[in-house]
C-alpha cells in the first residue's frame, strides 16, 4: 500500500468483495421484512433504511458489504461475529461509512499489531438489479 510522506507504514490486513440481487432482496422482504431487517440491520440502519424510496436496494448494499466485512476479516476468529457487528450508514456526499462493534470489531483488533491504528474502507455500487460492495481493511504502523 502506498501512503503519503509523513503517514508511516499500511499494512492491508485483508479484502473482501460481494455481490448481492437486488431481486433477491426486494423477494424477502415481500415474505419477512420486519424478521429479516432485525437480523441483518442495525438500529440505525433500520432508521436510515426507513427514509429510503429504494429499500432493497438500500438493504441490498448494506448485506454486501456486510459480507465483504466477512470476507476482508477471513483472517480472524469469526465465531462471535454477527451481522449486526458491522454498520454501514451514509456519510458525507453520501458515501458510506463503515463501522464495526462487538466481534466484528475483536476480530479487526486481532489482525492490528501493537501500536498500528486500523483503518476501513467501503465502496458500495448498484447497478443492473445488482448491489456490489468492496471492502479493504488495512492498519498504519508508526508516523
Amino acid at each position: 500500500m502506498i501512503m503519503p510522506a509523513g503517514l508511516g507504514q499500511g499494512v492491508i490486513l485483508g479484502i473482501g468483495h460481494d455481490i448481492c440481487s437486488v431481486t433477491r432482496i426486494q423477494n424477502i422482504l415481500e415474505t419477512h421484512a420486519d424478521r429479516f431487517l432485525s437480523r441483518i440491520c442495525t438500529e440505525a440502519e433500520k432508521a436510515e433504511a426507513s427514509t429510503r424510496a429504494h429499500l432493497a436496494t438500500y438493504v441490498a448494499g448494506r448485506f454486501a458489504a456486510k459480507e465483504a466485512v466477512y470476507k476482508a476479516l477471513n483472517a480472524a476468529d469469526q465465531t462471535k461475529m454477527s451481522w449486526r457487528n458491522a454498520e454501514i450508514l451514509t456519510g458525507h456526499k453520501g458515501m458510506p461509512v463503515l463501522s464495526l462493534n462487538g466481534g466484528c470489531h475483536d476480530g479487526l483488533m486481532s489482525l492490528v499489531a501493537d501500536g498500528a491504528t486500523p483503518h476501513l474502507h467501503l465502496s458500495l455500487s448498484h447497478d443492473g438489479g445488482l448491489a456490489s460492495a468492496f471492502v479493504i481493511v488495512s492498519s498504519i504502523t508508526g508516523k
